[in-house]
């Protein structure tokens, strides 16, 4: 089952703000080399455009179909279809930006150490991840993999293979850097719709959980899901939902 950037898009405002916010603590006044790992539909890329023009930006992303949309939309940008987990620039870079990426990696002991050294000096690698991962939004996720005849085709819990608390990146980086910011933050989103929560992860923390069901256990293992989130995250009497979802942020200066 490929990602979907249609449905990912669905909450994009929503869904940038983070990056605004990790953008706006980037120190760099210009750049001349930028990744952006884990880069997507490219909406995230745009603002890196638009905040240095003259880079040499390259978006990197497994999924083809992220690619195909971020390319259309973005068409001076190199882009490049590999696994973020092993690929690697050809030079220095001045900017190593991430946004909602890096949580699907393990041994973040090894790959943030790694990240830093690929940056020139006074070079930045900034980075924001979900920090969710005990919030019913995903835990639903891992009780309902467990909650009928698809259990033995599911790993549960592998959506957030390496992310640590603030405290251990601060550890692991502050000898290797001069400036280091970490923070986090809670975002309250207010969202429409008749089962929002179920349709946000969707295009995220569920794709793996579908990507290994037949047609049949995804629709059955859906409902298990959405009866759990639809619990947890009541609709308002406005009709609205109200999902919290707890984001880190890191800002290395080299």
């Amino acid at each position: 089952m490929p990602w979907n950037p249609s449905a990912y898009l669905a909450f994009a405002s929503e869904r940038l703000r983070p990056a605004l916010d990790l953008l706006a603590r980037v120190p760099l006044e210009r750049a001349a080399r930028v990744a952006d790992l884990g880069c997507g539909a490219g909406n995230v890329t745009r603002l890196l455009v638009e905040r240095f023009p003259s880079a040499e930006l390259t978006g990197v992303d497994s999924s083809p179909e992220m690619l195909a949309r971020a390319k259309s939309a973005l068409p001076g940008v190199r882009f490049v279809e590999a696994d973020i987990a092993s690929w690697q620039p050809d030079a220095p870079l001045d900017l190593i930006f991430s946004n909602a990426a890096l949580h699907w990696l393990p041994e973040h002991a090894r790959l943030f150490p790694r990240l830093c050294a690929w940056l020139a000096p006074g070079g930045c690698l900034a980075v924001q991840m979900p920090g969710s991962f005990q919030m019913p939004s995903h835990t639903a996720a891992r009780e309902a993999a467990l909650d009928g005849p698809w259990r033995g085709c599911l790993k549960p819990g592998e959506e957030h293979a390496g992310v640590c608390e603030l405290r251990d990146y601060h550890a692991w980086l502050r000898p290797l850097v001069r400036s280091l910011d970490l923070w986090e933050t809670t975002y309250l989103h207010v969202l429409e719709g008749d089962d929002p929560v179920t349709e946000w992860f969707s295009s995220t923390l569920l794709v793996p959980y579908l990507e290994a069901l037949s047609e049949e256990h995804r629709a059955g293992f859906l409902a298990a899901y959405r009866r759990r989130v639809k619990a947890a995250y009541p609709r308002q009497g406005d009709g609205r939902t109200l999902m919290p979802m707890r984001r880190l942020f890191i800002v290395a200066e080299r």
